[in-house]
């Protein structure tokens, strides 16, 4: 693949009573960025010129009127709708909701037709005025995929995956099984693997119940559905290593061991992502064609219209569909043409003792009590 070759890259302008606009303006302030790729900007030149005057933002694009005309070293903009839509910054609607729909359908149709190479989203909110289950199971949807994608977290080298979707927490156990855990934890070890390009990737699953079920006193997930999984990853020369306690695994700094997490639901693996990241994370869909990215910015509402945003997600979700575009045409084109294995390799174990957990506890005594008959 020719690296000099810009990346199309299409961008969804998000909700129009968002901050979209605003990290579109200020990523592309940056004149490396159009050195980098080619931005298709789908989208409202009424509602972009509303937020560039409404922000004081100097930003300068060109509307084209087909994707096929976005042309190099310019901020393209393809309308979406001609329609007037009323904008109020910071402010929840319908309208401006499905404004933004419009924008990822649009985007989706063109890349059925190959006009770009990634897609970076811009925020959609779930709120009381526009109900919403959120883009990436929207693009699966309307994408028609087999199977689902799997949403990864990423920020620097951490990569946090989730076993379930967005469920009420009373819905998390029996949404689990040994096969999905399985499916998702292998879906995460080929994505490090093409996307990430980390030969031999090593994944930590996390525990369901609290001290990851505490041999069997807290729960029994961890040894009838989560342990029976592992082994059977294990089988496939898949490294991964847990269950563990999500409470102690990050605090005490050990997801820095590893090169993708899988946590069980979604405030188990976003709650300790956001606080490591600063809120500064990116959100992948992985298992799909298309490589699509987006800034990891929880409830964005609050902020719009004062100028405040921090483009620097934004940015980075860009800096990383690129990189994960190309990186699977570096490792597709080495699979069509595999080198041949010299030698037979020998399975590392030391690993599997390094990161493997205590065995079971026959004493079941707590801590605090076997201490105080030692002392006496």
């Amino acid at each position: 693949m020719n690296e000099n070759k810009r990346v199309r890259v299409a961008i969804t302008h998000g909700d129009t009573n968002g901050v979209g606009y605003e990290l579109i303006f200020k990523t592309f302030s940056e004149p490396d960025m159009l050195e980098l790729c080619t931005p298709i900007i789908y989208g409202s030149p009424k509602v972009a010129t509303y937020h560039r005057n409404a922000l004081g933002i100097e930003a300068n694009f060109t509307i084209i009127k087909d994707a096929s005309e976005a042309k190099e070293g310019r901020l393209n903009l393809l309308p979406v709708f001609d329609e007037e839509i009323k904008i109020e910054l910071g402010v929840a609607s319908e309208e401006s909701g499905e404004a933004g729909l419009k924008a990822v359908d649009k985007a989706l149709e063109d890349y059925r037709q190959g006009l770009f190479d990634v897609l970076v989203t811009a925020p959609i909110d779930n709120n009381d005025k526009f109900h919403f289950s959120g883009q990436s199971r929207y693009i699966e949807d309307h994408l028609e995929t087999e199977g689902h994608g799997l949403s990864i977290f990423i920020h620097e080298g951490l990569r946090v995956a989730l076993a379930t979707r967005n469920l009420p927490l009373r819905q998390v156990p029996e949404s689990i099984s040994k096969e999905s855990i399985a499916n998702k934890a292998e879906a995460l070890f080929q994505s490090l693997r093409r996307d990430f390009r980390i030969s031999c990737p090593r994944i930590a699953i996390l525990g369901l119940n609290p001290k990851a079920g505490d041999n069997g006193l807290l729960g029994s997930e961890e040894e009838e559905i989560i342990m029976p999984a592992i082994n059977e990853l294990v089988e496939k020369d898949i490294q991964v290593f847990g269950p563990y306690a999500a409470d102690t695994f990050f605090s005490n700094g050990d997801y820095q061991e590893f090169d993708g997490i899988l946590a069980m639901y979604y405030e188990q693996g976003l709650s300790p992502f956001r606080t490591l990241s600063d809120f500064q994370g990116i959100n992948y869909t992985s298992g799909m064609s298309l490589v699509r990215t987006s800034a990891e910015i929880p409830n964005s509402f609050a902020i719009a219209g004062q100028g405040v945003a921090n483009e620097q997600a934004f940015r980075h979700a860009i800096y990383l569909a690129i990189d994960i575009f190309r990186n699977r045409a570096e490792y597709d084109e080495a699979q069509v043409h595999p080198l041949p294995k010299l030698y037979k390799e020998k399975r590392d174990e030391s690993d599997k003792a390094r990161f493997a957990n205590p065995h079971k506890r026959e004493d079941r005594t707590p801590h605090s009590e076997r201490h105080e008959e030692k002392r006496g």
